[in-house]
């Protein structure tokens, strides 16, 4: 009977490469989700916007708007970090607003007042901005449903 021997192949180099199709794979599925959740996770007040037909506000692309809102219990809000959804006194979002345009004059403020705020609460806080430097305030609305 013949013994067979075992021949024992040369030991292949180690790879040197690293193989990132599955980055790639992982990349794309976690994209996809980020795109797909990053419009439910805006944050906001609630707030019943008055819906009048009227022309979309220009703002720069890079830009975002500093936005003031007021709820219809009388609450301020101002909309910007992580915050946005403790409410603030008028003489709170004044002071704030009036250092963020003092470091950025450009920056562009709107207005977002519930409907069922009294039209003088709303003309109240539009003096008090003028008087902190804004010279040009926007007002959010929403588009008319159809009857």
């Amino acid at each position: 009977m013949r013994t067979q021997r075992l021949r024992r192949r040369p030991p292949k180099p180690p790879i040197s490469e690293v193989n990132v199709l599955p980055y790639i794979d992982v990349m794309l599925v976690l994209l996809v989700i980020f795109m797909v959740t990053a419009p439910i996770l805006t944050q906001g007040v609630d707030v019943e916007l008055p819906q009048v037909t009227s022309e979309p506000i220009q703002t720069e692309e890079d830009r975002e708007p500093l936005v003031v809102s007021l709820d219809v219990q009388g609450r301020y809000y101002l909309e910007m970090g992580a915050n946005s959804d403790e409410p603030l006194s008028l003489e709170a979002v004044i002071e704030q607003v009036a250092r963020i345009k003092r470091q950025n004059p450009e920056l562009p403020v709107l207005l977002r007042g519930d409907r069922r705020v009294a039209y003088g609460e709303v003309v109240i806080l539009m003096s008090q901005l003028q008087a902190a430097g804004v010279t040009q305030v926007g007002l959010i609305s929403q588009p008319p449903e159809d009857r």
